[in-house]
């Protein structure tokens, strides 16, 4: 009960603070909490700490499919809450862990395969407001199925509209603090002979041979003579479909599968890369690291037990209760890999059900209201009784 001298304009005052204390605990504060949480991983191990001192650290952040909804599929208040929760959980990342570089792994949004010119400048006006970051961070993306469609809906005009806006290509090369990322779209690898796949498997080839030639003891081979040079180190390969896996059955991890989904057979194509396209890029590459999305949950492969691909999860309430983010210390030599917890979106939902209640029953207990209603049920247990 609140104190007498507790004025009714005092009492409503004292609500207002009340929610407002709330709301701004889960609407700004909670992703402090969770992202202070998240540290760097030390990417030298302590035997190799005298060979690896000079070798430079780059710090990557990796995030997926956080599909910004469209006009079509996208309910207002479903649009504004998922996107300030992708915002306020990105915002605060380039705050504090303040990044070098930032790769999006596909799926930035989610109507990108068949929303009108008008539509898809409305959503990369969003995606940049939401996604806004430093001068000193770069930002780079991939294609995902949703932003340019599946194989059969893909064409130039969609293809050419993403690459256009974030500035990328099917295939191509970033090198930052002498790291190779090798970033591809995936959509294209369906090995049918189409225009655009043709075109996406040349380019890989060729980069394919830059990056031997640039490993090389011999550099004055005939074969790598005017070949683009890169820093002589196994690439880390980024695309949006997952490598070739039957399913997410040895996949674990709280943001893993759910139970009953882990043993569902992945199509190829669809779900995951084909064999045969999956066997070309390990051939081609021979990553030291994988990273992909697509499935929105977390998985760990090791490809002929040699190659490790980590799928990323979702960034995004609307396909996971606890979306995440990798974190990654790279040198040329070494990486390490921390994962970063976004706050849950069931707890937030919580703390406001529990702090509306608590509100309310104090309000009814201020008027009285409460007091009566408990007497009224009172009397009738009582009449009850009688009969």
């Amino acid at each position: 009960m609140l104190p007498k001298f507790c004025g009714r304009g005092s009492f409503v005052i004292a609500l207002l603070w009340s929610l407002t204390c709330v709301f701004i605990f889960c609407e700004f504060l909670i992703y402090y909490s969770a992202v202070f949480q998240c540290v760097w991983p030390d990417t030298v191990p302590q035997s190799n700490k005298g060979r690896e001192s000079s070798a430079p650290v780059l710090r990557a952040l990796f995030l997926s499919d956080t599909h910004l909804l469209g006009a079509i599929r996208g309910h207002w208040f479903d649009k504004l809450r998922r996107e300030w929760q992708m915002e306020r959980a990105f915002q605060t990342a380039m705050w504090f862990l303040r990044p070098e570089i930032v790769f999006i792994l596909g799926d930035i949004f989610d109507e990108g395969k068949w929303s009108s010119p008008k539509n898809w400048e409305d959503d990369v006006r969003r995606f940049r407001q939401m996604f806004r970051h430093p001068d000193d961070t770069e930002l780079v993306v991939v294609a995902g199925n949703h932003d340019i469609g599946f194989h059969y809906e893909m064409d130039l005009f969609r293809l050419q509209r993403f690459e256009k806006v974030f500035n990328v290509t099917s295939a191509r090369v970033v090198t930052k603090k002498g790291v190779n990322f090798v970033l591809v779209n995936s959509v294209a690898l369906h090995g049918d002979g189409c225009y655009i796949c043709q075109m996406v498997e040349k380019e890989l080839i060729k980069i394919s041979h830059a990056l031997n030639c640039s490993i090389q003891s011999n550099p004055m081979n005939e074969r790598c003579l005017g070949v683009e040079n890169f820093p002589s180190t196994r690439p880390i390969l980024l695309q949006h479909y997952p490598l070739y896996r039957v399913s997410d059955a040895e996949c674990t991890g709280e943001d893993s599968a759910a139970p009953e989904e882990k043993n569902l057979v992945f199509k190829e194509q669809y779900d995951v890369l084909s064999q045969e396209a999956s066997r070309k890029l390990l051939w081609w590459f021979r990553p030291r690291l994988i990273l992909s999305g697509h499935t929105h949950s977390a998985c760990e492969v090791l490809h002929g037990e040699t190659f490790l691909e980590v799928s990323v999860p979702s960034f995004s309430w609307r396909n996971r209760n606890n979306p995440s983010f990798i974190l990654g210390s790279i040198s040329s030599l070494n990486f390490t890999l921390s994962k970063c917890f976004l706050p849950r979106e069931s707890t937030v939902i919580s703390i406001y059900c529990f702090a509306g209640s608590l509100l309310i029953i104090l309000t009814l207990f201020y008027f009285q209201l409460l007091k009566g209603m408990l007497h009224c049920v009172s009397c009738l247990v009582s009449k009850h009784k009688s009969l």
